[in-house]
């Protein structure tokens, strides 16, 4: 057998400075889960609860790349939580053609239905599609007009466990999907079905239902179309011989669930949740910068014009050309994981690099949802989003989640492609999320400043704030420990003149050391901090200061995922459509920010502040805009 080696990149030496770093506490951190072992490659842990009580993983593996031949699926159980995992047992073995993306359907009997692609008559390769994808202006990265990697295309299958997956059926069988336009029309004319599947198989008004992502052909960024179909089977919760379950293609007709009218050619990944009045609701991938979203009021079989996904106040949510699930909590509540960036610049950017929507997954962002009635049944209501995992490297890719709720804990299953893990959500972290909607209370735990209200501009004491790094006298070689420190300046202030700019906030020495917020032009506010090294500047997005209008800014310098986020009114910044990202990163070998022992307050501005708390950690955006609401006027 061949030698396999293993390139070493930027995480791998995070890692080999193990004690370098610290400590790593911060819950968010995924190198705190619990690993779910494969053989090299993972890919899209699945979980179910059996009636055992043990958890099922089923996950797509094998000992190369994705893609490569040997990529198949198996189970594994945890009597648990995911903390231990049994030996894995193959639903489908490596010598066979490639078998992938699979999930899993517990029905009431106890058996569990394992569904997943398979390459069945063993294609080795298909032609590009001649099309290429819309507004791609770069060259082909397949050159012969061949693509050959074949997870993606074959039959749709299922196996099946009556032991709660310790052992799977021989047999395998097939589900006939009904053929649409999209099939008919790509380069094999349908005798070729090209498709795949991420999300969870579900439950509905007596049915079982499974996703199914069609595509209509391969070429730069590997899809270039695609859409979303469900698979509903009226007696698979029922029926013994699983010869004779039944099956049918929604939604009626011969379209899927696409992108919204004139968007781009990629609608994918498509998940799911019921609702209590019998809606599907449905948010999706796309390569426009932000997910796609849909309603169904008759079981899928037809659905409400696709629509972008909106927090609350009908702002667009903004993702890549990511996977971005929502869930259904047992309370009624949802979950939604995305990660919080996008908007034109990304189709901008795809014309040029074909692959470029699939990066920036690391961190990955949560809001909570809540229904609410919309003028043709319930509809979701998104809070503004919090990070809930990251990983040091900013080029770790985590996706493919799912979430597993027990005993009023909420978990969560993720890959970076090499190693698949769970994370229990820090349950504090969770219940201050469940509040976004009502809190109207000012945050105590942290706080190291707070001044009373006063006209601009004056100078008052400066808190001690801003130690990201120090020397670790325990290592023998006395390098750097991270703190995961983080600082949060909160202010509410009102401006009479915002056309000239000014500094709201300034604690820097002649050295350039400390933390200053300055007002800049197109009502934008600016963070820089500096340990006299290292210097960093974050902006906010334009427009959130205008003369005369008390505002409430909070500024999080959060030192786990090494990010900074502006809250402006109760807002998180995305960038609006002129920036991809809204939040920024810092450097991680920024050391110390702490500046002068003044702190100078509205240098060549006039106007008052309301409020100022400053604290020595990173607020969650859910506490900043409790202080927003807290002493605001009406």
């Amino acid at each position: 057998m061949a030698e396999t080696r293993k390139t070493i990149g930027l995480s791998d030496a995070i890692a080999s400075a193990g004690a370098g770093r610290g400590t790593i506490t911060d819950r968010r951190h995924i190198s705190l889960g619990s690993e779910i072992p494969t053989e090299s490659y993972s890919d899209q842990p699945k979980i179910v609860r059996t009636d055992d009580g043990a958890w099922l993983c089923c996950i797509t593996t094998g000992s190369g790349h994705e893609g490569e031949g040997g990529q198949h699926v198996i189970t594994m159980r945890s009597a648990d939580r995911g903390a231990t995992w049994s030996d894995p047992v193959d639903v489908e073995r490596a010598d066979g053609p490639e078998a992938s993306y699979a999930c899993m359907l517990n029905v009431p009997s106890g058996r569990v239905y394992c569904f997943y692609n398979h390459n069945t008559d063993n294609i080795r390769e298909v032609d590009v599609d001649p099309r290429g994808v819309s507004g791609y202006e770069g060259p082909s990265p397949y050159p012969d007009g061949k693509v050959r990697r074949v997870d993606s295309l074959g039959r749709f299958v299922f196996k099946y466990s009556d032991d709660a997956g310790h052992s799977w059926s021989a047999e395998r069988y097939e589900i006939g999907v009904r053929e649409t336009e999209i099939d008919r029309t790509n380069v094999t004319g349908g005798k070729v079905r090209f498709f795949w599947n991420v999300s969870n198989p579900f439950v509905h008004d007596g049915a079982g239902y499974v996703s199914l992502y069609k595509v209509g052909g391969f070429g730069p960024g590997f899809f270039v179309r695609n859409e979303g179909v469900l698979l509903r089977s009226g007696n698979i919760l029922t029926e013994t011989d699983p010869a004779k379950i039944v099956w049918e293609t929604l939604p009626d007709g011969e379209v899927g669930l696409r992108a919204p009218e004139g968007a781009g050619p990629i609608s994918a990944e498509h998940s799911y949740a019921t609702m209590s009045d019998g809606s599907i609701y449905s948010v999706y991938r796309t390569v426009d910068g932000y997910p796609a979203c849909s309603y169904s009021r008759d079981g899928g079989r037809t659905w409400e014009p696709a629509r972008y996904a909106t927090y609350r106040d009908g702002r667009r949510i903004k993702n890549p050309r990511a996977a971005n699930f929502a869930w259904r909590l047992s309370d009624g509540s949802y979950l939604y994981w995305f990660h919080n960036h996008g908007g034109p610049v990304v189709p901008e950017l795809m014309k040029k690099d074909a692959g470029y929507p699939y990066e920036n997954r690391n961190p990955v962002w949560l809001c909570w949802g809540r229904e609410a009635d919309g003028p043709d049944g319930r509809v979701i209501e998104w809070s503004e989003p919090e990070i809930v995992l990251y990983d040091d490297d900013p080029k770790i890719r985590m996706s493919y989640p799912d979430l597993i709720e027990q005993d009023g804990r909420i978990y969560l299953a993720e890959t970076q492609k090499d190693i698949a893990r769970v994370h229990e959500i820090d349950p504090e972290f969770l219940a201050i999320l469940r509040t976004q909607f009502e809190i109207r209370a000012v945050s105590r735990r942290g706080l190291v400043a707070n001044v009373e209200p006063t006209a601009l501009p004056m100078t008052v004491p400066a808190p001690r704030i801003g130690k990201f790094l120090e020397r670790d006298a325990g290592r023998a070689d006395h390098g750097s420990r991270d703190l995961r420190a983080g600082f949060t300046i909160d202010l509410e202030f009102t401006l009479d003149d915002v056309a000239d700019g000014g500094i709201l906030y300034d604690t820097r020495t002649p050295d350039g050391r400390g933390v200053a917020v300055c007002l800049g032009a197109n009502g934008r506010l600016t963070l820089s901090m500096s340990d006299g090294q290292t210097t960093g500047v974050a902006t906010s997005d334009r427009g959130v200061v205008s003369a005369g209008k008390r505002h409430h800014a909070a500024i999080i310098v959060d030192g786990g995922p090494k990010v900074i986020v502006f809250v402006t009114d109760g807002r998180v910044n995305d960038g609006g459509a002129e920036r991809q990202f809204g939040w920024s990163r810092f450097s991680p070998i920024t050391q110390d920010v702490r500046g002068a022992d003044e702190l100078r307050l509205g240098v060549g501005l006039s106007g008052r502040i309301h409020a100022l708390r400053v604290y020595d950690r990173a607020l969650m955006v859910t506490e900043a805009i409790g202080n927003s609401r807290a002493h605001r006027m009406p």
